[in-house]
């Protein structure tokens, strides 16, 4: 019976011991599991930091820096997020507002900056346009009191510093400086021609139906400031060797159109883009955006479209480079009253079938195109189109021309006779005469003329931009 008991106490031990080694064993498994697991989370939140670091680090010296880049350059890439997969949701979506922050922030402070820019140069321009104005007026009265050369060499340009320095008052929201009376068309076109080194190299072909069609007072002088920019640009690009086609017209009751071509480089896709932009009137142009030396041209006219309502688009050429080509809307247009003499210099309106005519020389586009569809080159209007005023705008009836007598008809020689030289004093008071109309065609009543002779080849007048 004892040995029985000592049995059962020992079964007893062995079996509590066994059940304790067991806990034992198994209490050693679950903390060397809860070890690895505790080893596990730990090694993945320490990831996680450095994932976040690493992203944080890349949003300080790639995606912000990259975002302000963006906005100049819209083609410039943002990077995004490096390892998506190893940040959490919330994390992402902090990143991706800290970027948004820093962009709006960027933008912010640029129009503050810009604007504080725009204030000082606007009066800095107003200054420097009243001085060149002046400086012209004085130098109008030297070239009657001395017949010298090099004045109409420094008074053309004064005339192209004068030219740059109302581009940038007008890129900077001020007033284009000028006031006219209704001015004629063609003669606001030579007075934009005037302004433009290489003038000589601009044709000018009159397609007007009506001879005295003009701009209203408002719309003449920034006419004249957006072709201008827009010559210079043609003339810049452009071969020396090259002329540059401009053509005036009216379209089918639709206001007047002005086309200028060049025969130079052209332009890739991406700058052609963003000469339309430009053209287009963009409500805001930061002058930051505008490159380093600055390309205002486009810009320019672009500000003088969305505040006066010209339209003007830009594509290829026929002669190889770019064709601009200006709108003016029949509200801006007018017809000069008959007591007002148009300039000698005026180019006369070329009828296409009239009688004696000569076939105009450079393309026209057609009269009917639309302001959103670029006008193709075609051949002459018909005549009885080329005769029709334009159903939107008054007319006048033209006063008769005083017939010459039959003693003077007969006395009229038959040939033309070839002209004699003129001696250097004939010569410079021939131009003497022709830059006092230059000036009067920059003030109030008087309307625009040619410019005074250009510099030679190797001068720089500094006109390389749009």
């Amino acid at each position: 019976m004892l040995g029985w008991i000592v049995a059962l106490i020992a079964v007893a031990v062995a079996t509590s011991s066994a059940v304790r080694t067991y806990q034992a064993r198994r209490e050693a498994y679950g903390a060397s599991a809860r070890a690895e697991l505790h080893e596990r989370q730990a090694k993945a939140a320490e990831a996680r930091t450095l994932a976040l670091t690493e992203e944080i680090r890349q949003l300080a010296r790639r995606r912000i820096p990259a975002a302000a880049t963006a906005l100049s350059h819209r083609t410039a890439p943002v990077p995004g997020l490096r390892e998506a997969a190893g940040i959490d949701g919330e994390a992402a979506r902090l990143l991706s507002e800290a970027v948004q922050a820093a962009r709006t922030a960027v933008l912010e402070e640029r129009g503050r900056v810009d604007a504080a820019a725009r204030s000082a140069m606007r009066g800095t321009s107003a200054k420097i346009q009243s001085l060149l104005n002046q400086s012209q007026h004085l130098l109008h009265e030297l070239q009657h009191e001395y017949d010298d050369p090099r004045i109409l060499q420094l008074d053309f340009r004064n005339e192209l510093a004068l030219r740059r320095t109302q581009a940038t008052a007008v890129l900077c929201d001020a007033w284009p400086g000028l006031a006219r009376q209704n001015s004629s068309l063609v003669e606001i076109v030579l007075g934009a021609q005037s302004r433009v080194p290489g003038y000589e190299r601009i044709k000018v072909a009159n397609h007007l139906r009506q001879e005295r069609l003009a701009l209203v007072a408002r719309a003449a002088e920034p006419l004249a400031i957006a072709l201008a920019e827009l010559l210079a640009n043609a003339t810049a690009y452009s071969h020396p060797d090259t002329e540059v086609p401009v053509t005036v017209q009216q379209t089918a009751g639709r206001g007047a159109l002005i086309l200028v071509d060049d025969a130079g480089i052209g332009m890739d896709d991406d700058a052609l883009e963003r000469a339309r932009t430009l053209l287009s009137g963009p409500s805001e142009v930061l002058l930051t955006e505008l490159g380093d030396p600055p390309q205002t041209g486009f810009a320019v006219v672009g500000r003088l479209i969305a505040r006066y309502g010209f339209s003007c688009h830009i594509e290829s050429s026929p002669y190889g480079g770019m064709r601009t080509m200006l709108r003016i809307p029949a509200h801006l247009l007018t017809v000069m009253d008959d007591d007002r003499t148009l300039s000698v210099l005026a180019p006369k309106p070329v009828h296409a079938r009239g009688t004696g005519a000569a076939e105009p020389a450079e393309p026209v586009a057609p009269a009917s195109a639309e302001p959103d569809e670029p006008a193709e080159p075609a051949g002459p209007a018909p005549a009885a189109e080329a005769e029709a005023p334009p159903a939107e705008l008054p007319t006048r009836r033209r006063r008769a021309r005083r017939t010459d007598s039959p003693e003077s008809s007969t006395t009229r020689p038959q040939t033309v006779e070839e002209p004699t030289l003129r001696t250097p004093e004939q010569a410079g008071a021939a131009w003497a005469a022709l830059q006092e109309g230059t000036l009067s065609g920059r003030k109030a009543p008087g309307p625009p003329a040619q410019a005074p002779p250009a510099a030679s080849p190797s001068d720089d007048l500094g006109d390389d931009e749009t």
